[in-house]
């Protein structure tokens, strides 16, 4: 419905124009400033515009703004009075003024210091159901080129619950974006280098035995893993351990053949096996980028920047930045014996995607902890003299843990990602099997860990990113309340009652949408008519959370509705008609939704 609600500020708009101008009042607002809200009820209307903040250029009560123009716009509808030939060809209303006159936006009526407007509940009607779920809506991201990079994993461990935060985010966002008519394209950073990655290595070195996932038949980044965890065992009682880590990266950046070697090897292992649980989590990439590959680059444009004067290297020899002036601190970008940090990476590899993809926007979806981090990088490639800087944003993230506490890598105390969805998927099988035969499921393992999926993408994405989150199992597979089966639910319900009918759903008309005439059927109406709205909203914050309390909303009306009225028992075919289109709607819109949060839609469960 963002058509009704723009032709409604314009038309609140003209009307405060034409009386400043009757008026001898200075007054230059615009149509976008006027703010909108919905009302608390549906006896107050579908729309509200507050107007409080007319009340000192006007001069005059809110209350008193409000009735005055409700009676000259009454006066419009009875064609008492006209507006002013400029506002009509300044915002082409001449069409819209038709349609007010005629009762097909509704009507409006001052209520306090608002101004409420009750749509044509037949003509909204008309045009919702009648509409067709877009894959695309109109908003101010159309054609805007973004690039998305997410995920980000280290080639030391495989994903955590930590990264499936970031995955659910990322890939949302996206998908989101796109929505919203964004050139989108989403991009991965391994981080495959590092003293990190060497720990891994040594560990293997000392402890391997040549062993390899095949012999062990273990998936091949918890294989890696394992020995990340072993360096930091190792560690504990050797103090040695981290130096002899930083030679081996100094030997690694020297291009040694048998470091080069092991550690493209389990490189290789760490990624195949990251790459299978995305591919079983629904996470995909336009395009991978490597730090081995972007951090020489970034290395050269410090050494580059030290030339110039903008950095400093220090009497040991490292070489800073000062941002003390731009209340941040002094960093580090480049150590004293010459090799990288993230931050050099990081620079390099911004330059690259640039040159790659010449963005309006690059999105980094990374967690809280990493809020200086991203300050310091933009204003080092700002120093730099990138004119494309001030695009970068970072969609900050909170802190996914568990009830009993803080997950660590390095002490093995993470929830692997590939064991939480196995215990899910588990889970979701038993609350399939306690309200069906198992011979009444098409595939009951392909439908357990859709459940799993949907369930684990909503809980993840149902709060603001960047509140920090506690994630409960239990909690988030529960088929009723705020959750992906209870999404995934409602779908199959649905999908079910049109099974079970054996007619077409005809095209609407104006017969059938005169039926809808209840307050469970119009909420349902507006909440499907909000669809382009809430998209719009959620991309332009960059916020799944308002797309999955939007669709909690539209399945707990829909569930209202089917509870409170009948469908196929209807005893009148129009009525009964009316509700199948209203169920066919609320269906697609699911069906799009969903997909935007990628939380898998079920017909049947």
């Amino acid at each position: 419905m963002i058509r009704q609600k723009k032709v409604w500020q314009k038309l609140i708009w003209a009307g405060v124009k034409q009386f400043t101008l009757e008026k001898n009042i200075s007054w230059t607002g615009v149509p976008e400033n006027f703010p909108m809200e919905t009302p608390p009820n549906l006896e107050l209307g579908d729309l509200s515009f507050p107007l409080f903040f007319l009340g000192k250029d006007l001069r005059m009560g809110p209350p008193v703004i409000a009735q005055t123009l409700q009676d000259f716009l009454h006066q419009i509808s009875k064609g008492e009075k006209a507006f002013r030939p400029q506002f009509l060809d300044e915002f082409d209303l001449r069409k819209d003024i038709l349609e007010f006159v005629e009762a097909k936006l509704g009507s409006v009526k001052a209520v306090g210091p608002y101004l409420n407007i009750h749509f044509s509940r037949e003509v909204v009607s008309f045009d919702v159901l009648g509409g067709v779920i877009p894959d695309f809506v109109d908003s101010p991201l159309k054609g805007k080129k973004v690039m998305v990079e997410f995920s980000c994993p280290n080639t030391n461990k495989p994903l955590h619950l930590g990264h499936l935060r970031n995955d659910a985010l990322g890939e949302s966002v996206s998908r989101i974006l796109r929505a919203a008519g964004a050139e989108v394209v989403k991009v991965n950073l391994i981080n495959n280098r590092g003293v990190h990655i060497c720990k891994s290595m040594l560990a293997y070195q000392k402890f391997g035995e040549n062993q390899t996932p095949e012999l062990t038949s273990m998936k091949s980044d918890h294989f890696v893993g394992d020995f990340y965890v072993k360096f930091a065992q190792w560690e504990k009682t050797n103090p040695e351990a981290e130096t002899e880590a930083q030679e081996m990266l100094q030997r690694w950046e020297k291009g040694e053949p048998e470091i080069l070697e092991l550690w493209k090897t389990m490189n290789s292992w760490a990624i195949e096996g990251i790459k299978q649980t995305y591919e079983r989590t629904g996470i995909s990439f336009d395009r991978y980028y490597f730090e081995s590959d972007t951090y020489l680059l970034g290395r050269q444009r410090i050494l580059e920047g030290l030339e110039q004067g903008i950095f400093y290297r220090d009497e040991e020899g490292t070489v800073w930045i000062n941002l003390e002036e731009e209340g941040l601190d002094k960093k580090v970008l480049l150590r004293r014996d010459g090799t990288s940090l993230y931050i050099t990476q990081d620079i390099g590899t911004a330059i690259s995607r640039h040159d790659d993809y010449p963005f309006d926007s690059l999105v980094y979806v990374v967690a809280s902890e990493q809020q200086y981090h991203f300050k310091v990088l933009f204003k080092v490639l700002e120093r730099l003299g990138y004119a494309w800087a001030p695009s970068l944003y970072h969609l900050s993230y909170g802190m996914v843990n568990l009830p009993e506490g803080k997950m660590k890598s390095r002490e093995g105390t993470v929830v692997d990602a590939d064991d939480l969805l196995d215990q899910l998927s588990a889970l979701a099988r038993e609350e399939i099997l306690q309200k069906n035969r198992e011979d009444q499921i098409d595939d009951l393992d392909a439908t357990a860990g859709s459940i799993a999926l949907g369930a684990l993408h909503y809980y993840l994405l149902q709060n603001a990113p960047t509140k920090d989150m506690i994630f409960n199992p239990q909690e988030s597979l529960a088929f009723n309340g705020n959750t992906g089966p209870y999404l995934q639910y409602t779908g199959a319900r649905i999908s079910s009652m049109f099974r079970k009918w054996s007619g077409t759903i005809p095209g609407v008309s104006t017969s059938i949408c005169r039926k809808i005439t209840t307050d469970q059927e119009w909420s349902l109406v507006t909440l499907i008519g909000q669809y382009d709205d809430c998209v719009v909203q959620a991309a332009q914050e960059m916020s799944p959370s308002i797309l999955t309390g939007y669709l909690f909303e539209l399945t707990k009306a829909y569930s209202r509705l089917y509870h409170d009225l009948p469908i196929l028992g209807a005893k009148d075919e129009e009525e009964k008609l009316g509700r199948l289109l209203l169920s066919s709607a609320v269906l697609r819109t699911l069906q799009k939704g969903m997909e935007l949060i990628n939380v898998p839609f079920l017909a049947a469960m």
